[in-house]
């Protein structure tokens, strides 16, 4: 109980019903009668209605389209992963022995579940503003720049633009492997440069994994100059 505690500490909240933090903490190797996986799916809902709001009022002159650019580069894997690594949130999940040995703890897609599930948890006990206050205190203090300039960059494009440039080709993007039900799926995909492979990235979709992809073949890119 004591890990729980110093998560509470970290979040500045403290679950009445201790039940409810623990299922939001345990993932699905776990084997217990119960795992987060719902309130991973209540708190998507819940974080997609709050960082819109905390958009839509920070940025009162950007059009629609502006805003979900924003908020999309905000409400997806890699930002719940960034907010879950800040509160060191792999430390508490209780997974399975084979998980765990399998690198779990370190997985972006399990720390971004397991991030949406407490953020659900939170909105279930205590409701929209007490939940709203943690998620956007965490969203601040990690992002110095909430702008779209500074987060939407599209990976792939630039990519593409450079590659063109200096191979004369563009990326291919092979889909290695498919995981998980058809309503979770995650793909891992390989991009590949004039036929040899840069790198290897997944996702919730196959978009997000060849944005994941691009932006690591890049750094390689920009390593190779």
């Amino acid at each position: 109980m004591s890990n729980i505690e110093a998560l509470e500490k970290t979040l500045n909240y403290s679950f009445k019903d201790k039940k409810l933090i623990i299922e939001a903490l345990t993932h699905k190797s776990f084997k217990q009668p119960y795992d987060n996986e719902r309130l991973e799916f209540l708190g998507d809902a819940v974080l997609d209605l709050i960082v819109g709001e905390y958009l839509f009022n920070k940025f009162a002159k950007s059009d629609e389209g502006k805003l979900s650019k924003i908020r999309a580069s905000l409400v997806n894997e890699a930002g719940f992963d960034k907010l879950a690594r800040s509160i060191n949130l792999g430390d508490f999940i209780f997974l399975s022995n084979a998980e765990e040995n399998n690198g779990g703890r370190d997985k972006a897609s399990l720390l971004s579940n397991a991030f949406e599930a407490i953020m659900g948890a939170i909105y279930l006990e205590s409701g929209l503003g007490v939940v709203n206050k943690i998620a956007i205190d965490l969203l601040e203090k990690n992002y110095s720049d909430i702008s779209l300039d500074s987060l939407f960059r599209d990976y792939k494009t630039t990519l593409q633009e450079l590659t063109q440039a200096r191979f004369g080709t563009t990326p291919e993007y092979n889909v290695i492997a498919s995981r998980g039900p058809d309503h979770k799926k995650e793909f891992e995909l390989a991009v590949v440069i004039d036929g040899k492979e840069y790198a290897r990235a997944s996702g919730k979709s196959k978009k997000i994994a060849q944005q994941e992809a691009a932006q690591a073949a890049l750094e390689l890119l920009k390593k190779e100059k």
